[in-house]
């Protein structure tokens, strides 16, 4: 029986021999993988006898293939190159590389242009491809303009899977191209990477990495700075339900751009997102009721940046912005920057480990307006955690960690409801407030301070001296008794660059102790009573930069004043006893350990 069978099925397959070929190879049309012959009508000639056929897979076999024009992919067909991952290439980009690789030249000064590749047909593909752009030169800044790489509109089910696209100014647009799919891409665009508007049906990014590939980076480099102020790596518009996983960029001015095109704005869920070395990791112009939900990010600050704010909500954005399980660190300003006055952002089970890396007093969450949840997130000691402004109409800070305790800065009285969060170890009792001392630059000093950078110490003979210096406007927020007078005590050392004729130390705009010649010392000021129980003394003086002022000095920070210590006193009733706002423990007299 089994012989009788082959022999029925043999005619059968013989009468396949004069069908349509299931696949199309590029050389069998023209293409000369030289990387100087055009190649550009024997690759459309492939793609359109595919689309004859009623769809298919052209070939792109390994080599470089100079396409001075466009192409076009119709529907059901599939343009695929050698790889099956996503690959890369070396810094700088090597004169050989292997596998299949598209040189593409057209368009060059215009924004407007045709695609390099469009994929025009429902079901068309591009796969397995390296594509560059050999008329590139890093030296070019601001970098020339080009069409985007691969675009399409109007489609659906289309796919860029396996490519790197290694220097296009714009990597892949997509306008009304639903349930699109891009998949291990990488590459570093200039200005954009990947830009969607108007899906209406699920679209999926997955698994895209966009890195300085090819490019020899530095963040000063003018190309590099360039692209890591102004390019975008990932920009939403209007998608619904849009899908993006295990995503990753670095060195751009946005990470992740959520914008607002004529159509509208975004909801979605996003997963795994990384922006390292990103002036704003997550821009948000606007975004659905359904909000954005976004969880594991792991969000870094523009390396060498003081400005830094790795989540930033626009004022007019109304929908949710939700993140959970996020990381934040590097050199960052602000963590999360909340201006929306009529949106909705919540922080759950996230760690906050650096911010306020320019020392000005700047809070890991800042919430300008708006309605928050801040729950079950970990903070380091970097100063303030949650700014709570005026502003905010709700926000519930509740049960947070930080080793300190957490520093709240609540400007909006009942409408903050914060509870269960760690609290100051050190207790603050009535009669602590009446006579302490607090030591700068050792641990317990961050909750009275803002606009410091971080603890040093100087070695003299056999005492250690701690200190911090301050920056810009810095600000002490001492406790106190309410409707007491103080004396206040501050040990500092005053360089004779940081003199100046307003010098001194400030309550409000009055200047309670002025700053008058350079060295170190015990200067005091009397403090008038009030109902409040902290007060705020600023200390203003001249800003200077030590690498400046002496050629042997690397440090390029903006510097004060060195402040050492505080001791506070009540003008009455304060006793002997001097509280140790550092460790909580009452001292001898006269503020001595």
């Amino acid at each position: 029986m089994t012989a009788g069978l082959m022999v029925a099925i043999l005619p059968q397959a013989a009468s396949t021999q004069d069908k349509a070929p299931i696949a199309w190879n590029v050389q069998d049309y023209g293409a000369v993988a030289d990387g100087l012959t055009d190649c550009t009508e024997a690759f459309q000639k492939a793609l359109d006898a595919a689309s004859a056929a009623g769809g298919g897979v052209v070939h792109v076999p390994a080599g470089r293939y100079a396409i001075k024009g466009n192409l076009r992919v119709p529907a059901n067909v599939t343009l695929q190159g050698t790889y099956r991952m996503p690959p890369t290439v070396n810094r700088p980009v090597p004169a050989e590389i292997g596998g299949s690789v598209l040189l593409a030249y057209a368009g060059r000064g215009s924004l407007d242009g045709e695609p390099f590749i469009r994929l025009a047909g429902n079901c068309s593909a591009v796969e397995g491809l390296v594509i560059l752009y050999p008329d590139w030169k890093q030296t070019d800044v601001p970098p020339v303009p080009y069409p985007p790489c691969i675009a399409s509109e109007g489609t659906e089910n289309v796919a860029v899977q396996d490519c790197c696209l290694v220097n296009p100014y714009e990597g892949i647009r997509f306008v009304l191209a639903h349930r699109h799919l891009i998949r291990n891409v990488t590459g570093y665009p200039i200005k954009r990477g990947i830009y969607v508007d108007q899906c209406y049906d699920i679209g999926h990014i997955e698994n895209v990495h966009f890195w300085p590939f090819g490019v020899l980076y530095k963040p000063d480099d003018p190309y590099c700075y360039w692209i890591n102020t102004q390019g975008v790596a990932f920009e939403l518009a209007r998608t619904d339900w849009h899908y993006v996983s295990n995503t990753f960029c670095f060195g751009y001015g946005i990470g992740y751009r959520f914008s607002q095109s004529k159509a509208g704005s975004t909801n979605g869920n996003f997963l795994g997102l990384g922006a390292d070395s990103c002036q704003r990791a997550v821009y948000v112009e606007q975004a659905q009721d359904p909000g954005l939900l976004i969880t594991n990010g792991e969000f870094v600050g523009r390396w060498g940046s003081t400005d830094s704010v790795c989540v930033e909500i626009a004022p007019g954005a109304v929908g949710k912005v939700s993140l959970v399980n996020c990381s934040f660190w590097g050199p960052i300003d602000r963590c999360v920057l909340m201006r929306s006055h009529v949106g909705t952002f919540s922080a759950s089970a996230c760690h906050f480990v650096h911010w306020n890396n320019a020392a000005q007093g700047s809070p890991a969450i800042d919430l300008e307006g708006g309605a928050a949840i801040v729950q079950a997130c970990t903070f380091g000691n970097m100063g303030t955690h949650v700014r709570i402004g005026e502003k905010v109409r709700s926000a519930i800070i509740i049960g947070n960690q930080s080793a300190d305790g957490l520093i709240i800065r609540n400007a909006a009285g009942r409408r903050a409801r914060i509870l269960g969060n760690d609290e100051d170890p050190v207790e603050w009792t009535p009669q602590a407030r009446v006579y302490y001392r607090l030591a700068i630059g050792q641990e317990g000093d961050a909750r009275w301070i803002e606009g410091m950078h971080g603890r040093e110490s100087l070695k003299i003979g056999n005492t250690e001296r701690t200190y911090r210096w301050t920056h810009g406007d810095a600000r002490l927020i001492l406790p106190i008794q309410p409707k007491r007078q103080y004396e206040v005590a501050l040990t500092l050392t005053v360089p004779a660059a940081a003199l100046a004729s307003d010098a001194g130390v400030y309550l409000g705009q009055t200047r309670i102790i002025p700053f008058t010649k350079a060295g170190t010392f015990v200067l005091s000021g009397k403090i008038p009573a009030t109902s409040a129980d902290t007060i705020t003394l600023t200390i203003r003086c001249k800003p200077w930069v030590p690498a400046e002022l002496n050629p042997n000095s690397r440090d390029t920070r903006k510097l004060g004043v060195q402040l050492h210590s505080v001791l506070m006193k009540a003008a009455s009733g304060a006793g002997s006893r001097v509280f140790d706002g550092n460790t909580g423990r009452f001292m001898g007299g006269k503020g001595e350990r």
